[in-house]
């Protein structure tokens, strides 16, 4: 017999947890300027008990083909990809509704 998930209370291969905290979060991306007029781009907001934080960040870093770090909760991908960024989110799953980006 299968695992059973304990939040959701479905088996691990219909579980959709992951499903529902994409959809319930408010995600914000930035661009923060640094030392010698590097731009970093800045998506804060996402809950790592539900969603994989590294597995999302070396997503990111390959996509975008770009350096990056992810700091606490905090993804630092180096650039500006504040527009990429949300279309690849809205692909992985996230609401669009969901996603600010700041100016």
């Amino acid at each position: 017999m299968s695992e059973v998930c304990t939040k959701c209370g479905l088996p691990k291969e219909l579980c959709v947890c992951e499903t529902i905290a994409k959809e319930s979060q408010t995600i914000t991306v930035s661009i923060e300027k640094r030392k010698f007029g590097k731009k970093y781009t800045i998506v804060e907001g996402i809950d790592d008990g539900q969603i994989n934080l590294k597995e999302l960040t070396k997503n990111l870093k390959n996509k975008f083909a770009c350096g990056g770090t992810l700091n606490g909760k905090v993804i630092e991908l180096q650039g500006d990809h504040k527009q990429k960024v949300k279309e690849t989110l809205m692909e992985l799953g996230f609401g669009p509704e969901t996603i600010e980006v700041k100016q």
